[in-house]
């Protein structure tokens, strides 16, 4: 992945790091949206169900939030797909350092905007329009981030959420268990199925660590997946852009 080649070895080291560390800046940034206005942000079906409870409030303004913060999701998507998948098809080299660019700026602003009071009270209920500025930002990275890397994996990985890894980790796991009555090789499989448990406790550990960090330091906490994304925004650029510069 750092190279852009299409024939990506989905399990390489170094891809199954890049992995596990946005599982981990997901988990953070799922509990950081959460502790900050009572959302989880990479959540659509969440809003889907907010948006049925908020339509049938005596006071239904919620419910306009609830349809447009998602849309967000899909626009990082789209641009993910553009940067990503569309180059792919093209056969040209996906460019990973912009959509990780993006990603590492985004979350800059959050950073920036919290903890000089842009994003209102941390914790406070969702209510104002700044609340939803912070959710409409937090889906948009979620959705470039899930988008490159669904993209580039061919729908193998997601990063953002774990409804779709757990259900395929109990596909795998049930092929594993079946492996004599199947004549594939399972090979495959097994490498598949631990990168699945290591997204899912990634994920899980980032959620753990952001719910201690963000009731220490409020949005000061956000500098954690600032750091996590300049990294990867970092080996993206140099990988990509400023090697291959260099060598020609």
């Amino acid at each position: 992945m750092l190279y852009g080649n299409e024939s990506i070895s989905y399990y390489s080291k170094s891809n199954v790091s890049i992995w596990m560390l946005m599982a981990f800046q997901a988990g953070l940034l799922n509990i950081g949206g959460f502790m900050a206005c009572h959302r989880f942000v990479s959540h659509v079906t969440g809003f889907a169900t907010f948006f049925g409870y908020e339509i049938n409030q005596a006071d239904n303004s919620h419910a306009i939030g609830m349809l447009v913060v998602p849309l967000f999701f899909l626009l990082g998507a789209m641009i993910s797909g553009f940067l990503v998948d569309i180059r792919l098809k093209m056969h040209k080299r996906p460019k990973y350092y912009l959509s990780f660019g993006f990603i590492f700026i985004l979350l800059l602003a959050i950073y920036i905007g919290g903890i000089s009071g842009l994003f209102g009270v941390f914790g406070e209920p969702l209510n104002n329009r700044s609340d939803y500025l912070l959710l409409i930002i937090l889906c948009f990275t979620c959705g470039i981030q899930n988008g490159s890397i669904t993209s580039v994996s061919k729908s193998v990985i997601r990063t953002t959420h774990l409804t779709g890894i757990t259900t395929d980790l109990g596909i795998g796991l049930a092929r594993m268990l079946s492996a004599k009555k199947l004549s594939e090789t399972m090979e495959n499989e097994k490498k598949a199925t631990l990168m699945r448990v290591g997204i899912i406790l990634f994920f899980g550990l980032g959620s753990v660590a952001g719910g201690f960090v963000f009731s220490k330091l409020a949005y000061y906490g956000f500098i954690i997946p600032v750091a996590t994304s300049g990294v990867l925004f970092s080996l993206m650029l140099y990988f990509q852009f400023l090697k291959p510069k260099m060598a020609s």
